[in-house]
C-alpha cells in the first residue's frame, strides 16, 4: 500500500509540474541551440533567437534582405543563404546602414501607392567600397509574421527582379562611346522624332520628348533622345559595345558570393545585327537587376572603375577592373549632372548640391509585346557629381499615374539623396545663381 500511495503522490507531482509550468505530456523538452544573430553596419540588431524562437527587434526593417526562418534552418535570405554559419552561432555582419534603409523604404512607401504601383525597388552603394547601403523593397514585409505575407512580399527585388532598364543605359554608353573616341559633348546628330533602322526587316524608333531638329551628344542626353543613340551607335563594333556592357556587369551574375541574385539578359554577339546595336543603346532588348544598374552607375561614379557589389562585412573582396579612363567618368559625370540641372532640377535635383544621373521609362513586355500601358519607371544617379561618395538606383514597377521616371523615380531618388546628405551634415557646396537684372 505504501508503494502505491508513493507512485500516486509521484504522478500528482508530475501532474501538477505539467500546470504549472506548461510542459505538454508526452513531450520532452528540447535545449534551444544558439544561432548567430544579423547585425547592420551601425550596430542595430536585425535578427537573434530567443528562448521562444527567432525574432527580428526591427520589424520589416530589410525583411527581405533578410528572409526568415522555419523550425530549424532559414528558408529564404540571409537566413538561408548563411544558414550554416548562423547555425553554428556565428554572427553576420551587414554593410547596411540602417538610417538609409530606413530612408529608402519609406520614400518607396510614399510614392508606390500614390502613384497605384505594384512594387518598387532601391539600392544605394558606397562608391569607393561597393558596400550596400540600403536594399529596400516595396510591399514591406516584416519577418516575424512571415506566414501572413505572400511569396510576392517577400521576394528581394533589388537582387532579383529583371526589368528593362531603359534610357538609363544611355549615360553608359554615351560614356563608352567617348571613352572609344566616337563621340564628344559636342557632336552633332540629325535627330528627328522617329526613325527606320534596320533595312528591310528593321523597325521604326521613336522619340518621345520633342526636341530641335539636330542635337549635339550632351542634347542627347538632356532629350533622351532614342533617334540619337541609334546615330551615336552606328560607328560603335558590335563586339566593342557589348564588352562594355559586359563590363559594367550585365548579363553576368553580381560577383557578391552566397547571396542570391539574378543575372539579367545581354542578347548574344550573334544576333547583334544594327537594330539590336541601336535598341541596346537606349536599353531595350537587354535585361537587368536594380542591383546590376547600381554597379554599373557605380563605375562612373568611381572614375571608371568597376567594383562589385558587397553586402555582408568579412566576405572576400569581389571583382575590380577598369571599365573607363579616370578622364571619361569625370567627363561623363559633369554631362550628367547637366541632365539634372538643364532637365529636371526640380525632380531630382537638390539646391545647393550637386547631383547627377539619368531618367529612365521602359515599356514592359507584356504576352511577348511591349505594352502601352504597363511601364517601369527607373532612376540611376549619384552624388556629389564631381566626388560621389554614394550611387542611388530606383525602379518602381506598373505605376497608373505619373509613371515616367522624371515624375517617379527621380522624386524618390531626390528623397533618399535629401536624408543622405542631412545625415552626412553635408555643406551646400553650389552658389544660388544671381538673381537676374532688369
Amino acid at each position: 500500500m505504501q508503494v502505491i500511495a508513493t507512485v500516486l503522490f509521484l504522478s500528482l507531482v508530475v501532474a501538477y509540474a505539467q500546470l504549472e509550468w506548461g510542459t505538454p505530456q508526452g513531450v520532452k523538452a528540447v535545449p534551444v541551440q544558439a544561432r548567430g544573430s544579423i547585425f547592420s553596419a551601425d550596430g542595430k540588431v536585425l535578427a537573434r533567437s530567443v528562448s521562444s524562437g527567432r525574432v527580428y527587434p526591427q520589424g520589416p526593417l530589410a525583411g527581405q534582405v533578410l528572409g526568415m526562418m522555419g523550425a530549424t534552418e532559414g528558408l529564404e535570405g540571409l537566413e538561408y543563404a548563411f544558414n550554416h554559419e548562423l547555425a553554428a552561432g556565428q554572427d553576420v555582419n551587414l554593410t547596411l546602414d540602417s538610417g538609409i534603409q530606413t530612408a529608402a523604404e519609406a520614400a518607396l512607401a510614399r510614392a508606390v501607392p500614390e502613384h497605384q504601383a505594384e512594387y518598387g525597388s532601391v539600392v544605394v552603394m558606397e562608391t569607393q567600397t561597393g558596400k550596400v547601403l540600403a536594399a529596400a523593397s516595396y510591399p514591406p514585409f516584416d519577418p516575424n509574421r512571415w506566414r501572413d505575407y505572400p511569396a510576392s512580399a517577400r521576394r528581394n527585388r533589388p537582387f532579383l527582379d529583371v526589368f528593362e532598364p531603359g534610357s538609363t543605359i544611355k549615360g553608359l554608353v554615351v560614356a563608352a562611346a567617348l571613352n572609344e573616341g566616337l563621340t564628344t559633348p559636342e557632336t552633332t546628330y540629325s535627330t528627328p522624332m522617329r526613325r527606320h533602322v534596320g533595312g528591310r526587316w528593321g523597325s521604326v524608333i521613336n522619340d518621345a520628348v520633342a526636341h530641335p531638329p539636330t542635337l549635339t551628344t550632351q542634347g542627347i542626353l538632356r532629350y533622351s533622345s532614342n533617334v540619337g543613340m541609334s546615330h551615336m551607335v552606328e560607328p560603335f563594333a558590335p563586339e566593342r559595345m557589348r564588352g562594355y556592357l559586359t563590363k559594367y556587369g550585365f548579363g553576368t551574375y553580381v560577383d557578391m558570393p552566397v547571396v542570391p541574385t539574378a543575372k539579367g539578359t545581354l542578347q548574344p554577339l550573334r544576333r547583334w545585327d544594327e537594330l539590336v546595336r541601336a535598341t541596346n543603346a537606349f536599353g531595350q532588348g537587354m535585361s537587368s537587376t536594380v542591383l546590376q544598374l547600381a554597379s554599373a552607375y557605380n563605375a562612373l561614379a568611381n572614375d571608371g572603375m568597376y567594383v562589385s557589389p558587397r553586402l555582408v562585412a568579412g566576405m572576400p573582396a569581389g571583382t575590380r577592373h577598369e571599365v573607363l579612363r579616370p578622364e571619361t567618368a569625370r567627363r561623363t559625370r559633369a554631362m550628367l549632372q547637366k541632365v539634372i540641372e538643364e532637365g529636371i532640377p526640380g525632380m531630382a535635383g537638390i539646391k545647393g548640391y550637386e547631383i547627377a544621373g539619368k531618367t529612365g521609362t521602359a515599356q514592359v513586355v507584356v504576352d511577348g509585346r511591349y505594352s502601352a500601358t504597363v511601364y517601369d519607371s527607373v532612376f540611376a544617379g549619384f552624388f556629389p557629381a564631381s566626388a560621389p561618395r554614394v550611387t542611388v538606383t530606383v525602379m518602381v514597377h506598373g505605376a497608373k499615374v505619373h509613371y515616367h521616371g522624371a515624375q517617379l523615380a527621380a522624386p524618390i531618388f531626390k528623397d533618399i539623396s535629401t536624408e543622405v546628405l542631412s545625415r552626412w551634415g553635408a555643406i551646400p557646396t553650389v552658389k544660388p545663381a544671381p538673381p537676374k537684372t532688369p
